[in-house]
Parts: structure tokens; C-alpha cells; sequence
């Protein structure tokens, strides 16, 4: 189709040098997929028009109802699907070959966890290009100003720490959005009060929150208004007698955490207190989160992700546990309490995940990079695959890495194509909602209404 007069067809690289701010970018004649409603709707809309100026997307819809604008950049999408930029919701970026890992895999955007001299690391904020960056902080409950720091844990900080009170809890709260923070990590420490408080105080500053939880029940936290759970190995929790709840609450990194993994796996897939919890699990609003690509270099068969192109960006010794460059298995870990899983545990959080899946749960993709093993950007497409394993088609689980992101925390300019929303976004060779692997076709990637290139960004560490 030639332009109309006064549009040009645009090349990436021209286009970058022209800048995104001094003109229009249109993307024109792909197909629109419909990611809205948790991936139950399937409104697609073919030839579409998606016009983008300023980093925001202005217009998207059918061609006939959406107008070019004179002098914009027009690229040529015929044939081709476009989709939301993918979020990873719980991962990290340690540097700036790890950004461009993500951006040239199709994920714009990630929830961001900093852990100096952690499994993760620190969070690096100054790679150019990067992500979106929403940076993520531990809410702990406890004041241990009065235990050493040598001595501090979960375990000293629940017996010797001194609880934080409401008011303590919201200038903290308070205190991480003046610092950019924008979403809250509900820690195992905290008590069923103290997560009402801090998930109802979240929300009305429109803070998200993510609840790895302890002390209080996941049936708890759901009931407070907590937004979404992570970890399958830990929102199971629930299904566990009191007594070993209360002590991996405690220790959930120390002894009864292989006891705890011991349990879930004589949890047969038709146990009632399974079915029921998954019930449970699929009437709340809450999401689930369960980073299976943590577990992924465990389970039997699986593949080797050093063989995917965007991991020559990447170094092993920026990676918690990283799979052998030769052969894909995971090395052995040196601190087997804190970081090993008995044989067979890994496969059988996939049963678990399924049942809860089944049940009609809602999802949200988060890798965990880059601990055990996962890798910028690569790890998402895992997480992704393995959602579609446990139940979920292709169209919802690509609704779990984009437009169930903004509904779940409440941001209306995240996961979508639609006027208002944040112009980041994919071109694909082919249709995702047919198979997930499609996803990694990528001809273009759109970042804040700039065109990326992905062979570029594959050459750069």
C-alpha cells in the first residue's frame, strides 16, 4: 500500500534518528490481538491503526475509524500482530546487558527487586535503553533497631523485634512512595493486622502489592486485599498443617523449608484440601504469580536456555545458580537449605499450579531473574510456557504478562493498546494466540513510542 501524501514509510534506524518526539509514529495494517477481560475476550481487531506521539498512544483501533496523521512515520505491519510490551513482574536488572536481554526478547517493562548480596542482587536504574523499571520494596513490620545486624533474621526479627503499629506502617509506606517505590513486597513477618493495614493503605496511594506471606494465612491476605501471591512453593503454604505453617513462617529459607516441599509433594492432585483452597484461590481478586521458571532447569526434559540467541548478552556470574552453558543442567547448589528442592518437588509445584489453574485462577507473569538459573527476558517466555502448560491458552497467558498486569495493581496505562496507555509495544511475525512460543518473533519492539531495534540491541553488552 503506498502512503498517503505527506506520510513517509519509515526505517527503524531512520526513524530513531528523525526522534520519536518530533513527529508521529503509526503502525498500520497488522492485526490488533485482544488481550482484555484475562484473555476471555477474543475481539481482534485486523488491519488495524496504531498512532503513538509523545510516548503515550493516542488512537488504536480499525483502519476506518482511525485517521493518519499528516507527517507521521508510517510502519508497515501487513501480516503482522501487534501486541502489548511484555511485563516480567517480579524480576531484576542488574545491568545493562541484562536490559537489553529483555527489550530484545519483547519485555518493556519489569517489577523490580533489589537485593544487595542477594540471590538477585542490586537493581541497576541507569542502563540506557531499559525496561520500565517499577521498583519493588520488602514491607517487614518490625522495628530491629535493638538486634544486631549480624544477628538479624526472620526468626530474631518475629522474637525479638517490636512490631510496628498503624501509624508506623503508613509513614513507611509513605516513606517508599517518596522514594519511587511502587510496589510493596508483604513479607513473611507480617501479622493478618498489619497486612490489612498495609494492603488497604497501598492501594489508596496506588501503590501495588505482592504478598509472600508467613505469619498470616494466604486466605488472609486475600481477605485484606492483597493484589496478587508469588511463588507457587510459597502460596501453597495453606495447604500445610499449623504446626510446619508456623515454623516456615519463622525459617522460610532455613530447615523447615525442605520439610515444608517434603509435604506439598504427597499432595495428590485430587485432594480436597487442594481443590478447595484452589476454589478458594479463583473467587478472590488476587492474582497469581507463581515464577515456575525458578524451577524450570529441574524439571525432566527441559531445554537448555543458553541456546536462545539473546543469552550471549548474558554472564553466568550475574546469575544465582546458572544452568551449564553446554549441557542446560543446573549446578548443584552450595547451600542445599537454603537453595536445594528434594528430587521430584520441582515437577510436582507444577501439579499444584495446575490444580489451582483448573480452578479458574488469575494470573500474572513473573519470572524470578535471576535466580535459580533464570535469565533476563528468556525466563519470562519460560514462565509463559509453563503457564500454557498448567491450563492456560496462549491468549491468557499472554494476558498474564500484559493487560492483567494494569487491571490487577490498577494502572490504567499498563498491558494495553488503547488510547492513553503507555505506547510500548510489539510487532510479531506471527500470532501468539496460536502458539506462545510466537511471542519471541518479534519484528519490532515500541519503547515509550520509540522504535527499537532487536538486532541492535543483540549486539550490544
Amino acid at each position: 500500500m503506498s502512503p498517503k501524501p505527506g506520510i513517509s514509510k519509515l526505517s527503524p534506524l531512520l526513524f530513531l534518528l528523525v526522534g520519536a518526539a518530533e513527529r508521529p509514529l503509526v503502525i498500520e495494517g497488522g492485526t490488533l490481538v485482544d488481550v482484555s477481560a484475562f484473555g476471555a475476550s477474543n475481539a481482534d481487531i485486523s488491519d488495524a491503526v496504531v498512532v503513538v506521539r509523545g510516548g503515550e498512544i493516542v488512537a488504536a483501533g480499525a483502519r476506518g475509524d482511525v485517521p493518519i496523521p499528516e507527517q507521521a512515520a508510517v510502519i508497515d505491519a501487513h501480516g503482522e500482530y501487534l501486541v502489548p510490551g511484555l511485563h516480567d513482574v517480579f524480576a531484576t536488572v542488574n545491568n545493562q546487558a541484562q536490559a537489553n536481554a529483555y527489550l530484545a526478547m519483547g519485555v518493556t517493562s519489569i517489577v523490580g527487586l533489589d537485593e544487595p548480596g542477594g540471590r538477585r542482587g542490586p537493581l541497576f536504574l541507569g542502563a540506557d535503553p531499559s525496561p520500565r523499571v517499577y521498583p519493588l520494596d520488602v514491607i517487614e513490620g518490625y522495628d530491629v533497631s535493638a538486634i544486631a545486624p549480624e544477628e538479624r533474621s526472620i526468626y530474631t526479627m518475629m522474637t525479638q523485634g517490636r512490631p510496628l503499629g498503624e501509624r508506623e506502617l503508613i509513614e513507611q509506606i509513605d516513606a517508599f512512595a517518596g522514594r519511587g517505590v511502587k510496589v510493596l513486597l508483604l513479607y513473611y513477618t507480617l501479622a493478618p493486622e498489619q497486612v490489612r493495614v498495609v494492603a488497604r493503605h497501598a492501594r489508596a496511594g496506588g501503590l501495588a502489592t505482592i504478598g509472600e506471606l508467613g505469619a498470616t494465612t494466604y486466605a488472609q491476605g486475600i481477605e485484606a486485599g492483597v493484589m496478587a501471591l508469588v511463588h507457587t512453593s510459597r502460596y501453597s503454604l495453606d495447604l500445610t498443617p499449623q504446626p510446619l505453617r508456623d515454623e516456615v513462617a519463622r525459617a522460610p529459607f532455613g530447615p523447615p523449608r525442605r520439610s515444608f516441599y517434603e509435604f506439598l509433594m504427597t499432595v495428590a492432585a485430587d485432594n480436597p484440601a487442594l481443590l478447595e483452597y484452589a476454589a478458594q484461590l479463583a473467587r478472590g481478586r488476587v492474582a497469581l504469580i507463581p515464577t515456575l521458571a525458578m524451577n524450570y532447569l529441574e524439571l525432566p526434559g527441559h531445554g537448555n536456555p543458553w541456546n536462545e540467541p539473546v543469552a550471549a548478552l548474558l554472564d553466568p556470574a550475574d546469575i544465582h545458580l546458572p544452568a551449564d552453558r553446554e549441557t542446560g543442567g543446573q549446578v548443584k547448589p552450595a547451600l542445599l537449605v537454603r537453595d536445594g528442592f528434594p528430587e521430584g518437588a520441582s515437577a510436582h509445584l507444577g501439579v499444584l499450579e495446575a490444580a489451582y489453574c483448573r480452578a479458574g485462577a488469575k494470573y500474572l507473569a513473573g519470572s524470578g531473574t535471576d535466580a535459580f538459573g533464570t535469565m533476563a527476558g528468556i525466563s519470562l517466555h519460560i514462565e509463559l510456557e509453563q503457564l500454557v502448560r498448567a491450563c492456560l491458552t496462549p491468549r491468557q497467558a499472554l494476558a498474564a504478562a500484559t493487560g492483567n498486569v494494569g487491571a490487577i495493581f490498577g494502572w490504567p496505562k499498563v498491558g494495553q493498546i488503547r488510547a492513553g496507555a503507555n505506547a510500548d509495544l510489539l510487532v510479531l511475525d506471527a500470532d501468539p494466540t496460536t502458539d506462545i512460543a510466537h511471542l519471541k518473533r518479534i519484528r519490532h519492539v515500541v519503547l515509550g513510542g520509540e522504535l527499537l531495534d532487536p538486532k541492535t540491541l543483540l549486539g550490544a553488552r
